[in-house]
């Protein structure tokens, strides 16, 4: 399929070798974190090996790995899936999942759901079609108000899949033995499950199902009274899990499946608990832990880059995997070099080629003592490497992501690789001397860096694009933006953040709504508009709470 970048993405596996079986040569219990590849991935027939030619080297990673029952799904961020499915103990192919422009996929026990970029959801398993499990259908018609039918997320359950829409509805389809799905039932259920929280202050708690230890609170069976129940196999309040492992570090990531439970910190350390009978716990053994124990992994490719590993439990099996999420600052960096627009410094690769940058993100990424010393150290790195390495080298630079871990090594000594993108780009923000280009409004000047304006804004880069002489220095802004809305617009372009202090008002969201589209910004993630909605209704329920207790 070619879909997988080996030197952009790296895969730990552990647990269960068996239906499927990932490896041919191995055990059926896989007890410690190995490599993972794609044995046959090229042994698909009828694949057009120039399918992905012109594509985007960055979209072959992968996005997000899902395991549950009856498959195990691959989805990368160009918008297309593999999978293994379950219904053969045999050494087998992925198979492509054929649907183009995947959004999202979510996999539950027995069910799967993908989310179309276009809006779609198309769902198969045992809790929505026994007779056939392993077809797609779509469910997006089944809302009844076609006002209602943009959605936004999905959630697959143990035997349910939930839908959130545009408008903040929630939609239910599958089993509802245990009333999931949040309607009356027959008969009201526990439903086997375990479910955690992390505050603000790095505390963890878990409740619920834990036959298996996947709360991993040192006891299977918790004592409590709930309905007069007595002793059970639950635990109806959040208790926190405490262990030496989580001092002084910061959890990072965490996933919890029906029997066992994975934690990732921001020290690197992978730490599970719950059941292990199919070393999902990466242990080296098939002993069920009940209290959180350190596992050991191998070298990290990425490990510089932890905070973009992500980890997935699944049915007796256990995924680590790097995903770096790039922000629309990063993207519009990235993109910035790669249109070799409005350029004013070059490089000399080894082979002669001439790669053009700009002084500006340079002078703000690089190193600042000695900065000119570094150019002349970055010009000799060049000098030494291909096209392809060269144009990784300086992705790196702009994006401040690790790309290539080899080219970034050599690299990492003459830039500010501790700095994150956004303080580079305030900082530019701040220095006045680098403001040359004016936004006249009403009431008030802006200044900017031109080459930041034409970074974020499509409007502005195809204004300047059309000049044919640099000598503009000043353009009247003609939108109908409030100061307020502006001055908003105006942090997020250098700081992807709302600016503190700001109070929003539904005027202001309604601007908003239209500038975004008038400027043309970038709006992956984060979303300014969605942030906007959450500090607004977050500003909300502090003004409540206040009237409430005055």
């Amino acid at each position: 399929m070619n879909l997988f970048d080996n030197q952009k993405n790296e895969i730990i596996f552990f647990g269960r070798n068996e239906y499927p079986t990932f490896y041919k040569n191995k055990s059926n219990e896989i007890k410690k974190p190995i490599q993972f590849k794609f044995e046959n991935e090229n042994e698909n027939e009828n694949e057009n090996e120039n399918e992905n030619e012109n594509e985007n080297e960055n979209e072959k990673q992968i996005k997000q790995i899902l395991s549950g029952k009856l498959s195990i799904v691959f989805l990368f961020k160009n918008g297309k899936a593999i999978e293994y499915l379950r219904n053969s103990n045999s050494n087998q192919k992925p198979q492509k999942i054929e649907m183009k422009k995947i959004q999202k996929v979510s996999v539950g026990w027995q069910n799967e759901a993908i989310l179309t970029s276009e809006g779609n959801v198309l769902v198969k398993g045992e809790s929505i079609s026994f007779d056939y499990p392993n077809q797609f259908i779509n469910i997006s018609s089944l809302i009844e108000d076609p006002n209602d039918r943009t959605i936004q997320d999905i959630v697959s359950g143990y035997s349910s899949i939930y839908l959130l829409t545009s408008n903040h509805n929630v939609y239910g389809i599958g089993s509802n033995e245990y009333g999931q799905l949040g309607f009356d039932s027959d008969s009201l259920k526990f439903f086997k499950n375990a479910f955690f929280f992390l505050n603000s202050n790095q505390e963890l708690f878990g409740c619920g199902y834990n036959q298996y230890d996947q709360i991993g609170l040192g006891k299977s069976f918790i004592e409590y009274r709930f309905n007069g129940l007595g002793k059970n196999l639950y635990t109806d309040e959040f208790t926190e899990i405490k262990s030496p492992l989580f001092e002084n570090d910061n959890i990072l990531d965490f996933s919890v499946t029906y029997n066992h439970t994975l934690i990732l910190t921001e020290k690197g350390k992978l730490i599970g608990f719950g059941s292990n009978c199919f070393g999902e716990l990466g242990i080296g053994n098939t002993e069920d832990q009940k209290n959180p124990i350190q596992i050991e992994l191998p070298k990290l490719r990425f490990n510089e880059d932890i905070s973009n590993y992500h980890i997935y439990c699944g049915y007796h099996r256990s995924f680590l995997y790097y995903s770096p999420s790039f922000s629309n600052l990063e993207e519009d960096l990235i993109k910035l070099f790669g249109r070799k627009e409005f350029c004013n410094i070059s490089f000399k690769t080894e082979n002669g080629e001439i790669i053009e940058a700009h002084k500006l993100i340079l002078k703000y990424r690089l190193n600042q003592n000695q900065n000119q010393n570094q150019i002349e150290k970055l010009k000799e790195i060049i000098s030494k490497k291909s096209i392809k390495e060269s144009n990784q080298i300086f992705e790196m630079i702009y994006s401040n992501r690790i790309i290539n871990p080899k080219l970034y090594s050599e690299i990492k000594e003459i830039i500010n690789s501790n700095e994150k993108i956004e303080e580079t780009m305030k900082r530019i923000y701040l220095n006045e001397n680098e403001n040359n280009f004016i936004i006249e409004r009403k009431e008030k000047q802006y200044k900017f860096p031109k080459l930041i304006l034409i970074m974020r804004s499509e409007l502005y880069r195809g204004m300047f694009l059309s000049v044919t002489e640099d000598t503009s220095n000043k353009v009247t802004d003609y939108s109908e933006l409030s100061n307020k809305s502006f001055q908003i617009f105006e942090y997020w372009i250098y700081s992807n953040q709302i600016k503190k202090g700001i109070q929003i008002t539904q005027e202001i969201i309604d601007e908003i709504k239209i500038g975004i589209d008038y400027f043309q910004l970038n709006q992956t993630n984060p979303n300014l508009f969605d942030l906007l909605i959450r500090k607004f209704k977050k500003q909300q329920r502090k003004a409540l709470f206040s009237i409430l207790f005055i």
